[in-house]
């Protein structure tokens, strides 16, 4: 079967606009943070998996981390184990624990390992656990009111932040072509287990890698302003005013906070990409357009 005129030259078109971008990002390092709606339909888990293979094809190195808490909710329900949030952070105790490294460690990632491999891909999963990977604490909650005289801390249980990321592991799967797939679990010092937010290690991960971009798939468009227009091509100061008039807040506060530490951190560029378009990652990577919102170090002009 031919394509159509018009079709073959949209997909000309599309190729000839990654060229230049396929030169540029050849040999560098992508942190994709994976979740959201991009992980629960059909269609986008097998478009995520064959972007991921192209990017590597090229000669692009791609490392995923990815999320999972509405499979923990599904697993937790069916084992009458309550679930508490503070914060937005799901209050971990030791059974909770027990199933987010059943769900994370096991589930869900050998099932994007699996789907990146049936796609021509070398993916191999990894928990923050395996070399120590990713080396955490005990993440400190605390909460003041103005009538406290002092702030309240708060135990949510095994739930930590990132102290420290093996680079020597991730290189050298690297270099050796495969694809690290990561579930956000951290080990603490005297191995005990830690659950991490997706986005938090990602941007840890793409810090400590100096990666090139990090990615995070969200089931939004991008950051909007107050008219509800997608912003990109910001810069970290612009981010910081729009957080101080309001423009950013509520749950978006934590994934624009992850890549604003990233990019401060060493990463190129910081992508907020709507993960609910077909082929996302490629779009947002190798058209001049994108799909979602763009944040660089770069001061501007």
């Amino acid at each position: 079967m031919t394509l159509e005129r018009d079709a073959a030259a949209q997909v000309a078109k599309v190729l000839s606009e990654a060229l230049p971008y396929i030169r540029r990002f050849v040999g560098k390092t992508l942190v994709i943070k994976y979740g959201g709606n991009a992980m629960e339909s059909e269609e986008l888990k097998q478009g995520f998996a064959r972007d991921i293979v192209l990017m590597k094809a090229v000669g692009i190195n791609p490392v995923v981390v990815h999320g999972g808490g509405p499979q923990i909710g599904d697993l937790l329900k069916r084992l009458s184990i309550e679930s508490h949030f503070i914060d937005g952070m799901r209050v971990t105790d030791t059974a909770t624990m027990d199933v987010v490294e059943m769900v994370l460690g096991g589930q869900v990632n050998k099932s994007i390992v699996n789907l990146i491999n049936q796609h021509g891909g070398s993916a191999i999963g990894l928990t923050g656990k395996d070399a120590g990977l990713i080396r955490a604490k005990k993440l400190k909650v605390s909460r003041q009111t103005p009538e406290m005289t002092q702030p309240e801390i708060i135990d949510i249980g095994h739930v930590g932040e990132v102290t420290g990321v093996n680079t020597e592991l991730l290189n050298m799967l690297v270099k050796g072509n495969f694809i690290p797939v990561i579930a956000p679990i951290g080990v603490g010092q005297d191995g005990e287990s830690y659950n991490i937010n997706a986005d938090l290690v990602a941007g840890k991960v793409a810090e400590a890698l100096k990666a090139e971009k990090l990615m995070l798939l969200t089931n939004i468009a991008g950051l909007m302003d107050k008219q509800g227009e997608v912003l990109t091509g910001l810069t970290t100061e612009q981010v910081d005013a729009l957080i101080a008039d309001g423009t950013i807040y509520g749950g978006m506060l934590p994934k624009i906070r992850c890549a604003l530490e990233a990019v401060q951190g060493g990463v190129n560029s910081a992508h907020i990409v709507d993960g609910r378009v077909p082929n996302a990652v490629l779009l947002e990577i190798f058209t001049d357009s994108g799909v979602g919102t763009l944040i660089t170090n770069r001061k501007r002009s």
